[in-house]
């Protein structure tokens, strides 16, 4: 992995989502510092954290366990906005937006994931190439 973290797309669009996700937690009740906010705050920083883990890592198996670690994060991110909608906590139109960027980082890492899944299926078929002769 020889790209920095800083130019990969996934990375730059979830840095916007956690950027989403502060702003709309601001208005939050307060009594949720210590809950909703701090768990959903938690959540949407480990996925641009763990995809640059994982653009540092020097294994694409290394990489796609921190993408899987970030897909998840992203997961969480999700079902903690819809809790955020049905409590009506925030502003709908935040919600919505931050759902959205959320939706796109999902697609965006499973290509990834997809890719590397390939790279090393092509490499696994390469090396067996050279067995076989």
């Amino acid at each position: 992995m020889t790209q920095s973290f800083r130019d990969l797309q996934v990375w730059q669009k979830s840095i916007q989502l956690s950027v989403s996700v502060y702003r709309l937690s601001r208005d939050f009740p307060r009594e949720e510092l210590y809950g909703l906010i701090s768990q959903i705050r938690r959540s949407v920083v480990s996925v641009p954290s763990n995809i640059a883990e994982g653009q540092g890592r020097l294994t694409d198996g290394e990489a796609r366990q921190f993408l899987g670690i970030a897909r998840g994060s992203n997961f969480e991110v999700q079902t903690q906005l819809e809790i955020a909608r049905s409590l009506k906590f925030g502003d709908p139109k935040l919600i919505d937006d931050a759902e959205s960027l959320s939706n796109e980082v999902g697609k965006m890492i499973y290509g990834l994931l997809e890719s590397l899944k390939r790279k090393q299926a092509q490499k696994a078929n390469h090396r067996q190439l050279i067995a076989d002769n």
